[in-house]
């Protein structure tokens, strides 16, 4: 039969109407089945002054349509209440359901029956919960207190509805006769077969129907831990998640980028699904306490808010490298994917569970994109490694904060660069397949050596490699930006975006390249894309105000460049602005100001000026000065936009046959 989930209080009056997933409940009621007077109790009390409430029975196996109704339930609940006591310490179905409620911020009422002292878990659930204590109260008290608790207003009373919504507490012998079937109906329906949706994390049954999009976007998991300070550990868990999901072929797996867009954000599953054009979105909890580790994993359909599967892995830290392999084995297993034993290959426990937290510590600073966080991520994986010399994601994550200080121009290319390529080689002879340390090799070798068929060679092997990889296809785009096959970037930076819809890096790819193919408007909708997505991103408004120059509106050019956040960018881009629009003191002015602060750090940009400004002599000259410093910036010199007025002068060609660009 098909049962439609909805409270048992209300089927048992006959309201005859059904429930999508609890929409119309107040107030979501968990309780063990030795408390179950209590609960109904509660029920009785509250349905009589009008509050909904949701109830399910409690003496049946929990299956996958059960684990759906008790999930919206709690989603939809404005708040929870607990019968709290011995029974409930020991129930798996008030443990989830707790977790659950206390993950997606619902107020949690706890209604104790009894002095038993509370597990370890409930503890922390309940830590800011309301307590109401029935053994200081006595029973009537206490209920009145709670309907107080939940929002009862007590001159409203008078005016609540006798129809199914608003119940009387007295049962008619008919109505018990319904409210027997109905839950006898039940539980013979979820004792037929529904699959497990238990702690249990082996073993686990896929879905029967055949699932036909295989797209998956693993969102950001909520720290759960009990001082709220282990938000690296969620992110770090998500992310190893992701990475391990991108290796399964035949899998469509949303980058790091996009997914963490809603990070903290309380948005509808469905639409973060239309957004990131995905059929399946995992969210998560992670709790760490001490050396020990509690992961909750829910996979969830989004074009109808499905629960496919929902678990809590329990480990020690050391072993947390098995978890996430088997998360992943679970979810493949769950989406029906067939998969080789070199798909997902088992890893061993950590060498050392605190090099694992430096290094995640790290990403997490690394994550913040500015200089502080750059030099604190590049201390976290210094430490990670001391402890732990095997560690090659750590040194290949080293060499990546080395290079984003080296492009950023907050440390000299050869203090950046030649670290940074010391990182990768060390990366690549621990685990010579590091797909990352490959791409990141090939990066040094082309913005650093200007060894542009090296650097191919490199990131070619590194998409063999991660073939999905949407990191991979972006540093790819990046390399075929530089050496002027600007198609080909084009064809791997929308390859990147499709794995990474969200990504602002990816949008600023996608300007540079139709900006170099004389596409003035594809350009333009890109770089306002990654604003979109990004409005502090750097060098954004800058990039728009280049575009709106090419485009012949010098005036709307200035008001953007006036807006970019980065002093530098600013700085030039007025200049440029000012210069267009025929104000060549205030042009003067900017580029005086940006030759005092930036002469050290962006000799490019300052030659761009120049250029700009048709002053071929300086531009010239600032050119050979980063050639000099071997200032990142120089692969941007082929197609770049202000530097094209040096194109006709037979130096140009001269200076890129220095830097060994292909013809």
């Amino acid at each position: 039969m098909q049962v439609s989930w909805q409270g048992v209080s209300e089927m048992a009056e006959g309201g005859g109407e059904e429930m999508t997933g609890a929409s119309s409940a107040t107030v979501f009621i968990s309780y063990a089945s030795q408390d179950a007077l209590v609960a109904n109790a509660i029920v009785e009390a509250l349905e009589h002054d009008g509050i909904r409430c949701w109830i399910a029975p409690r003496d049946v196996k929990p299956g996958a349509q059960y684990a759906e109704a008790i999930v919206r339930a709690i989603n939809e609940a404005k708040a929870v209440v607990l019968v709290m006591s011995a029974s409930a310490g020991g129930s798996s179905h008030v443990g989830k359901e707790i977790e659950r409620a206390s993950s997606k911020r619902k107020a949690i009422i706890a209604f104790r029956v009894d002095a038993a002292p509370l597990n370890h878990a409930l503890e922390y659930f309940l830590s800011e919960s309301q307590w109401i204590d029935v053994k200081a109260l006595e029973m009537p008290a206490a209920l009145a207190k709670l309907r107080e608790a939940v929002g009862y207003a007590p001159e409203a009373s008078s005016q609540v509805s006798t129809s199914s919504h608003s119940v009387s507490h007295k049962r008619t012998p008919k109505q018990a006769i319904v409210a027997a079937v109905v839950i006898v109906a039940i539980v013979a329906a979820v004792a037929s077969g529904l699959r497990l949706w238990g702690s249990n994390h082996r073993g686990a049954q896929a879905p029967v129907a055949v699932i036909a999009d295989k797209s998956i976007a693993v969102l950001p998991f909520v720290d759960m831990s009990e001082k709220k300070d282990q938000e690296y550990f969620a992110d770090g868990m998500a992310e190893e998640i992701i990475d391990l999901l991108a290796k399964i072929p035949g899998l469509k797996v949303i980058g790091r980028t996009s997914s963490f867009q809603f990070k903290g954000q309380a948005q509808d599953l469905r639409r973060i699904g239309t957004q990131l054009d995905v059929t399946y979105v995992l969210e998560g909890s992670v709790r760490k306490s001490g050396e020990r580790l509690r992961v909750t994993a829910q996979l969830i359909d989004s074009r109808d808010g499905t629960h496919l599967l929902s678990q809590t892995y329990d480990r020690e830290l050391s072993d947390v490298l098995k978890m996430q392999d088997e998360i992943a084995d679970t979810l493949v297993r769950a989406l029906q994917i067939e998969v080789s034993p070199e798909d997902i290959v088992p890893r061993s426990s950590l060498r050392n569970s605190e090099a694992y937290t430096l290094y995640l510590q790290g990403q997490h600073a690394l994550d913040r994109f500015d200089q502080q966080g750059f030099e604190q991520a590049a201390s976290y994986f210094h430490r990670a490694l001391d402890l732990d010399p095997s560690f090659a994601v750590a040194a290949s994550k080293l060499a990546a904060t080395y290079m984003a200080l080296g492009e950023f121009g907050f440390m000299l290319p050869t203090a950046a660069f030649e670290p940074a390529r010391h990182s990768e080689e060390l990366a690549l002879k621990l685990d010579p397949n590091l797909a990352d340390a490959h791409a990141g090799l090939g990066r040094i070798h082309g913005v650093y050596d200007w060894d542009w068929s090296a650097a191919d060679r490199e990131l070619k092997l590194a998409q063999t490699l991660a073939p999905n990889d949407a990191r991979i296809l972006f540093m790819a785009a990046l390399q075929s930006l530089s050496t002027g096959d600007w198609d080909e970037a084009l064809k791997r930076v929308n390859a990147s975006l499709a794995q990474d819809p969200l990504n602002p890096s990816g949008y600023f790819v996608l300007f540079q390249a139709q900006i170099r193919l004389d596409r003035l408007a594809e350009a333009e909708a890109a770089i306002r894309r990654t604003l979109a997505i990004s409005p502090t991103f750097s060098q954004a408004r800058y990039s728009l105000g280049i575009v709106l120059l090419a485009r012949g509106q010098p005036k709307a050019a200035l008001a953007e460049m006036l807006r970019e956040k980065n002093d530098a960018f600013r700085l030039g881009g007025s200049a440029m602005a000012y210069f267009a629009l025929m104000r060549k003191a205030d042009s003067d002015a900017a580029l005086a100001q940006m030759l005092n602060s930036y002469a050290n750090r962006h000799p490019f940009y300052i030659a761009e000026v120049y250029a700009f400004r048709r002053e071929s002599d300086e531009a010239f000259k600032w050119l050979d000065r980063a050639f000099t410093q071997r200032e990142a910036s120089l692969e941007h010199i082929r197609g770049d936009a202000p530097i094209k007025s040096l194109e006709g002068d037979p130096r140009y060609r001269a200076f890129l046959k220095r830097m060994n660009f292909p013809e």
